[in-house]
């Protein structure tokens, strides 16, 4: 099932989006927080948004950009000022595609499938995003993105991340990190596992996260 994430302030057209991607065996979700919308997108993990330009706090155009430091999701631009300029500076933003208010629910739908045919192979799901707080992990590119700034990370603190992030609030033991890693424990030993630990520790305290991944003695690690 396809999640679509619906950026829009006025409720009675979100609550129409809404019931009618239902309808069609999508799940939609409207946005809740304006101030925070990265944060909802980055917990929603939607295979396609729909976008308003004008917002509070801040316009379309701003989201459609951090939007696309995390993430290739297709966004299609809904809005009533369809002007030119309007549209060139939704594509320039990372728009894939601009609905003109008011719209046809039928036509609109037509655009949403044909996007999502267009972009995603059927027989693979898109890789998921992980979130914990200010922090966004794309495992598609092995990097996180915190308060808009974007950090590579390497093959092993990719893995190692992506597994504690899979298994928030429980702790992961050395071995599972190990297996997840290269399949067999068999050529590594403690002291490999702890090194990448450490790097990724730090990547992410030079980032701005600090003292995310904890160390249970004798157990393994865990992010609360």
């Amino acid at each position: 099932m396809y999640r679509i994430f619906i950026v829009e302030d006025d409720p009675v057209i979100t609550e129409a989006l809404c019931a009618y991607m239902v309808k069609w065996g999508f799940e939609a979700k409207g946005v809740e927080r304006f101030q925070d919308v990265i944060a909802e997108f980055a917990t929603f993990d939607p295979q396609l948004v729909l976008m308003d330009i004008t917002l509070p706090f801040y316009d379309g155009y701003h989201w459609c950009g951090e939007i696309r430091k995390i993430s290739k999701a297709p966004i299609i631009f809904i809005s009533s000022a369809n002007e030119s300029m309007n549209i060139l500076m939704a594509l320039n933003a990372g728009a894939d595609d601009f609905i003109s208010k008011p719209f046809d629910l039928g036509v609109m739908m037509a655009k949403v499938q044909a996007m999502l045919r267009r972009t995603y192979d059927f027989s693979q799901s898109a890789q998921p995003l992980f979130s914990h707080g200010e922090l966004v992990f794309t495992p598609a590119d092995g990097s996180v993105t915190i308060r808009g700034e974007k950090t590579e990370l390497s093959k092993n603190e990719s893995r190692i991340l992506g597994v504690l992030l899979q298994h928030k609030g429980e702790t992961v033991s050395r071995e599972l990190l190990m297996n997840k890693l290269w399949e067999t424990d068999s050529f590594v030993d403690d002291n490999t596992l702890t090194v990448n630990i450490n790097r990724l520790r730090k990547r992410l305290e030079a980032a701005g996260i600090e003292d995310m991944i904890k160390t249970k003695k004798g157990l393994g690690y865990r992010i609360e």
